[in-house]
């Protein structure tokens, strides 16, 4: 008798487990599907000099100072290039999660820039899987220079130059992002008559994590039209990213010192074989402008 009670409630354990675990099955096919996006995929709103495909948030601010100094080779008596600097001040505001608006000043030619970056598609796995995240950037620069050239009338849309760029790219792990970026720029005004007022380029740029504060990140735009590739340098930036809190600090190497991409892509004049290189620094503060409730 004593067998068959505990044969019984044997029985009744074992049901009662195959219960819960139809019921536990039943839940999970009522749970909806979910979609995980890749974020993250680099620290800062530029790899170095160009965009990246990261965006600052809905009603978030990003401050960004940058400081591009003078030639390595040129000394000692020049600190190296540290006694020259240019400095672009710039402001970026995300309208909403996919849509940011942005300005900036530069002293390379006094110019005004502004931009809008659109975030089209986002890398994501689980219930829509898509490999990479798709974003566009238009730009307008304004070179508010004394204007010099007597043979040419002093016009406002001469000033003005262009450029519009797809960011494509992929978070591969926790450690490597790669992004490549198709880029047009066209300048209204150029200087001779053989220089093309469109450059074409494609900007290939990489994050390797080193932890969770450090990384680095290259940067090359390599230049598509002839008669730019054959007059000027190709761009290509390496650097230390630095996550200190609200801020992003970058410490890096380029043989480019415009800030501006009708500049620092289509009329780069540094050669790194040259040691035509110039230490710089980006320093990234965010704010977060939401009213709380």
């Amino acid at each position: 008798m004593k067998n068959l009670i505990t044969l019984l409630l044997s029985l009744m354990w074992v049901g009662s487990l195959n219960a819960q675990e139809d019921l536990l099955q039943e839940l999970e096919g009522l749970e909806e599907p979910q979609t995980n996006y890749a974020y993250a995929t680099f620290k800062s709103i530029r790899i170095v000099n160009g965009h990246s495909i990261e965006m600052p948030a809905a009603n978030e601010l990003q401050v960004v100072i940058s400081h591009r100094f003078g030639r390595i080779n040129e000394g000692a008596s020049e600190l190296f290039g540290l006694d020259q600097a240019n400095i672009r001040l710039g402001l970026e505001y995300g309208l909403t999660d996919w849509l940011e608006v942005g300005v900036g000043r530069s002293n390379v030619r006094k110019t005004y820039d502004g931009f809008l970056k659109l975030r089209l598609l986002r890398q994501s796995e689980g219930e829509r899987n898509f490999p990479v995240t798709v974003s566009y950037v238009s730009g307008i620069m304004v070179n508010t220079l004394p204007w010099r050239d007597e043979t040419r009338d002093n016009l406002f849309s001469s000033r003005l130059s262009f450029n519009h760029q797809v960011l494509i790219a992929r978070k591969f792990s926790e450690s490597f992002s790669l992004q490549v970026t198709p880029t047009l720029i066209h300048r209204n005004l150029v200087e001779t008559i053989e220089e093309p007022n469109d450059v074409l380029a494609l900007g290939v740029g990489f994050r390797q994590k080193l932890n969770s504060s450090l990384s680095i990140n290259v940067e090359y735009f390599h230049l598509l039209t002839e008669y730019t590739a054959d007059n000027f340098e190709p761009s290509l930036s390496i650097g230390l990213d630095i996550e200190t809190g609200g801020h992003v600090f970058q410490l890096f190497f380029s043989n480019a010192q415009a800030m501006t991409e009708n500049l620092f892509v289509a009329e780069t004049t540094g050669s790194w074989g040259q040691g035509d290189i110039h230490f710089g620094f980006n320093v990234n503060r965010v704010f977060n402008l939401k009213k709380n409730r």
